[in-house]
């Protein structure tokens, strides 16, 4: 505790928290029932001690050290609060996001002045003892770092080089002291240890997973689950046949694919997903033949399997001997379309009655930089939107053109504050609204139609595919509709992709005999 090194603070340091009945007092005083207000609070300390040039940096340390430990159970329950709550405002959303995110760079920035202090080596009693509490003190900041690159990729961007300069910074000096290796617990109740070359590696992996296409709460999955199967990868000084991702944690520059060996140097790293590959592939194999997610994997609470899936198909990609490539290339091009979201909005300007632009509907204009046979490469200039993230749906129509096109946002990176480039899978170019009615014996009349997209390109031989409101699909349910007089009956064959605002369903397309 503070009291114990309480000998390191002088009398002329003017700072509450120099005083170590005082620091005990303020700790104990955090409310215990307001995660937010005692976030706030430690946040405030934080920033009086960035002006604090007077506060010698070992006693510093044990000032963040204790103040990092008792902020964790405010941390997790505003990160579950944030991951969790079904239909946060934008609002909600940046205020919980910028206090959690501020937490850990104000952390880690103070962590980053502890350890340029400590480089001055024994020179002086701050730097003797400081000495002593690095291997905890570079465990601790390249686990803050890693924390601030996870949340500005929950926002998705853009991360800053800086971060980066010092993640390798850190790691150089642990390496560099013998100890980068040497396991140890990170906080003191933790019931698992680590090291600051596990915390590296974990960073460098997490990045190299390509987490824009993925929703907030299934990239802390994929961290999770990262940190499951990091004893799997192999991480080393030299190149090899199979190495997949490499970085020079000497420069500012994050881990980048290894197509070519880059120029040689001295601080290289290299890694590989080992036999990580194997154990997903093992895990995804039983999650799908319905078996339980196993009880030793930490993933911060319970999750069912159909969660989980989708994130272990992703990391399954990124951890194959040959990384996904792109399928279809990409065209560049300048052209404007508008846009609408939503199964609503789709629904109306693909049923054709209210025209090919409907007065009153909340299009927006995106800029369409690159095409592919897959989809588009967009410039969204407001994000302003509640709506736009990962998996909304959007109809589209080119600028001038009378078509509208069906497309899912499957990738989202902020390119500065206002600005951001999403990519957009196209679903399908000729899209009809139905409405689907249950086939049963009783009269078809007198059902209650469902609203419904029909795909009508893109699809297996003899099947269809429909955009449906959620919770609609069941396996055990016929369906029909009629188009242009003509009656189509739908035989269900599996559900393709489910979210809270729609789901995509297969199935067998028949029309009956009249």
């Amino acid at each position: 505790m503070l009291g114990s090194v309480s000998n390191l603070f002088g009398p002329k340091i003017d700072h509450p928290l120099a005083d170590p009945k005082e620091f005990r007092r303020i700790v104990s005083e955090l409310p215990i029932d307001n995660a937010f207000k005692a976030l706030d609070e430690v946040l405030g300390w934080f920033e009086s001690l960035e002006s604090a040039s007077d506060f010698p940096e070992d006693a510093l340390f044990e000032v963040i050290r204790q103040l990092e430990e008792s902020a964790q159970q405010h941390v997790r329950r505003l990160s579950r609060d944030y991951l969790h709550a079904p239909r946060l405002s934008k609002t909600e959303e940046k205020r919980m996001w910028t206090i959690i995110h501020g937490f850990w760079r104000l952390v880690a920035k103070l962590y980053v002045r502890c350890l340029e202090r400590a480089a001055t080596g024994g020179k002086d009693k701050v730097g003797e003892r400081l000495q002593a509490a690095l291997p905890l003190l570079t465990v601790r900041l390249i686990a803050a770092l890693g924390s601030v690159v996870k949340w500005e990729q929950f926002r998705y961007g853009p991360m800053r080089a800086d971060v980066w300069q010092q993640l390798g910074r850190a790691y150089l000096v642990a390496e560099g002291g013998g100890f980068a290796d040497r396991a140890m617990k990170r906080y003191p109740h933790a019931s698992e240890t680590t090291s600051a070359s596990r915390e590296y590696l974990k960073v460098l992996v997490f990045h190299s997973a390509s987490m824009d296409s993925l929703l907030p709460l299934e990239i802390e999955l994929g961290e999770r689950l990262i940190g499951h199967f990091l004893p799997n990868f192999v991480f080393s000084a030299r190149g090899i046949e199979t190495s997949v991702y490499w970085v020079d944690p000497a420069t500012d520059q994050p881990p980048v694919r290894l197509a070519r060996m880059p120029r040689q140097s001295p601080t290289l790293r290299f890694f590989q997903p080992g036999s990580a590959r194997g154990e997903v592939d093992n895990l995804l194999h039983e999650l799908e033949r319905g078996a339980e997610v196993p009880a030793d994997l930490d993933l911060g609470g319970q999750f069912a399997p159909r969660t989980l899936l989708p994130v272990l198909r992703h990391l399954a990609q990124y951890w194959d001997a040959v990384p996904p490539q792109r399928r279809h290339q990409r065209h560049h091009v300048k052209h404007r379309m508008g846009v609408l979201h939503g199964l609503v909005n789709a629904f109306v300007v693909f049923s054709s009655e209210f025209g090919t632009r409907p007065p009153g509907l909340p299009i927006e204009s995106w800029v369409v930089e690159n095409v592919s046979r897959g989809g588009f490469g967009a410039l969204v200039p407001d994000q302003r939107a509640d709506w736009l993230k990962i998996g909304a749906l959007i109809a589209l129509q080119p600028d001038g053109g009378d078509n509208w096109l069906l497309g899912i946002v499957r990738r989202y990176r902020r390119h500065s504050e206002s600005e951001a480039r999403v990519g957009i899978e196209s679903l399908a170019l000729r899209v009809l609204s139905v409405e689907l009615k249950a086939r049963t014996a009783s009269s078809y009349a007198a059902a209650s139609g469902t609203p419904a997209l029909w795909l009508v390109d893109g699809n297996e031989t003899g099947e269809a595919r429909l955009v449906l409101p959620p919770a609609t699909f069941d396996i055990r349910e016929n369906q029909e509709f009629t188009h242009q007089s003509q009656r189509y009956w739908l035989t269900p064959v599996a559900l393709i992709e489910h979210t809270m605002d729609y789901e995509v369903a297969r199935y067998r397309l028949s029309r009956p005999a009249e």
